[in-house]
């Protein structure tokens, strides 16, 4: 009985299917891939998910660093080295290309309550009907000590940890990956987001003096390409005039202004504290102690007027709130923290006195939580992917950063982007902007685009768009659906 029983279970054995038996791990993960099928915008999409690592090397084939990507190519196409091919990424730095691939581009996305807030553990996802891959195929990328990308050696590994260590290893991947998958001749497209932004500004400069890659277009989700829009350092007084209007557009969300302002429309409302920035608030920023008490007393009302919070707190700031206080006191009296990626998200305050924000009720614990659950069981169940790395979703190990080209100075990498659109005058930006956004807020982006010297012939080729949520927007439905309509509209 014995043997008999062994014998069936051998015949099993050597009958199963790949998906019936658990392949043998190992840290790396040399490209599968696999096939599926989606519907978009009704219509049936069948494409190819590859997973695994792409290894960089020196010309002398020594190993560099063994980078994880996922890419997605519709089946069908008459020539598919012609179709769009756009590469992903997230920023930090520090994190996974997860947010994007999983929130708003891919196949499939996490499922969540349609203002964006997350639904109850075990999460799951969905197929995307809102998916980018109806216009252009797909490639996410995790940048070396993310995801599953690591160095080959990782006593290395901070080799990669820098401004100009990151945009050399990303654009030798998107070359390699280019070169590998025979798509020079496709029209080729970046999106990044957050510190992504920073490194697709910088990398379209880049792959066009370095390999003569011309792009067709770049695309900014909550853009930071000059970091000084986003110091609170002493003696910088530009962030608080680039982050009033987003708190303007907070505290009407939640109903702290005061009337007739609260019951105007939100446009209307940033609209009046882009005036007051750039203005009036700007001119007494730059005149620090020199403001008489009449004017401080009068910009002080209007600073209370426009942020929602106490005469007492703007006065005692004086008329500068910082982001991370400001967090934590516009609804203080309500025992309510808000969001820095999205000022909508409230969470309780559990230490009443505390000046600044405790956590961030628009990242951590639930959003972060889901998005690592759904990668992790999204790569090992339908992507076939199999290693014994952890995903590193959004890690502190590549820090510290390397900022050592910008000594004593901000980075800032808009005047890369110009060069790349002067060198490539039909190179088209769209940036992306949430309304809701105090870590990138939408009116240090227009700052920065305003002050490029872009040469007037080109300032048509950049398109700004704006969604009432926050830094990744499309957790609101509503936003995930308009950003897919900007984007058929866009890649035409």
């Amino acid at each position: 009985m014995v043997i008999i029983l062994v014998l069936i279970l051998a015949v099993v054995a050597a009958t199963a299917s790949p998906k019936d038996t658990l392949a043998p791990s190992a840290p790396f993960q040399k490209p599968v891939t696999t096939q599926h099928a989606v519907t978009i915008d009704g219509k049936r999409i069948e494409y190819e998910a590859t997973a695994g690592h792409l290894t960089l090397t020196k010309e002398d084939g020594t190993e560099r660093a063994r980078v994880f990507f996922v890419a997605y190519t519709r089946k069908g196409t008459s020539d598919p080295a012609t179709r769009p091919l756009t590469f992903s990424f997230n920023g930090g730095p520090g994190s996974s290309s997860v947010w994007l691939h999983l929130g708003v581009l891919g196949p499939r996305r996490v499922l969540m309550n349609d203002d964006g807030t997350t639904l109850p553990p075990p999460y799951r996802l969905v197929d995307n009907e809102y998916s980018w891959l109806d216009l252009t195929d797909m490639v996410f990328i995790d940048p070396v000590s993310t995801g599953y990308s690591r160095a080959a050696d990782e006593k290395n590994a901070k080799d990669f940890h820098g401004y100009r260590q990151d945009i050399e290893s990303v654009g030798e991947f998107v070359r390699r990956y280019v070169s590998d998958y025979r798509r020079w001749s496709s029209p080729k497209y970046l999106i990044g987001e957050s510190y992504g932004t920073t490194r697709a500004s910088a990398l379209a400069d880049h792959l066009q003096s370095q390999f003569g890659m011309y792009l067709n277009g770049v695309i900014l989700v909550s853009a930071v390409l000059n970091f000084q829009t986003l110091d609170f350092a002493e003696g910088n007084d530009l962030p608080y005039a680039m982050f009033l209007p987003t708190y303007a557009a907070t505290a009407w969300y939640h109903k702290a202004l005061p009337e007739p302002l609260q019951s105007q429309s939100l446009p209307d409302v940033v609209q009046q504290a882009r005036t007051f920035a750039e203005g009036e608030y700007a001119t007494a920023l730059m005149k620090g102690d020199a403001l008489s008490a009449s004017t401080v007393a009068d910009i002080t009302t209007k600073v209370k007027g426009l942020t929602g919070l106490s005469d007492s707190y703007v006065t005692a700031t004086r008329l500068r709130p910082v982001i991370y206080r400001y967090c934590q006191e516009l609804l203080r009296t309500r025992g309510l923290v808000i969001g820095r990626f999205d000022s909508r998200y409230t969470g309780p305050i559990t230490e009443p006195l505390s000046e600044y924000m405790e956590r961030d009720p628009s990242h951590h614990p639930t959003i972060a939580g889901c998005f690592s659950t759904c990668i992790n069981d999204y790569l090992s169940r339908e992507l076939d992917v199999r290693t014994t790395l952890p995903y590193e979703v959004l890690t502190g190990r590549v820090h510290p950063w390397d900022y050592s080209n910008v000594q004593n100075e901000y980075l800032n990498v808009a005047p890369r982007l110009r060069n790349a659109m002067v060198t490539n005058p039909d190179l088209r930006v769209w940036v992306a902007n949430g309304y809701y956004d105090l870590a990138t807020p939408f009116y240090g982006t227009e700052y920065t685009f305003s002050h490029m010297a872009i040469p007037p012939s080109l300032r048509k080729n950049v398109t700004m768009t704006y969604y009432p949520a926050g830094h990744m927007m499309y957790l609101l439905k509503e936003s995930l659906i308009q950003m897919k309509a900007d984007a058929k509209q866009w890649f035409k």
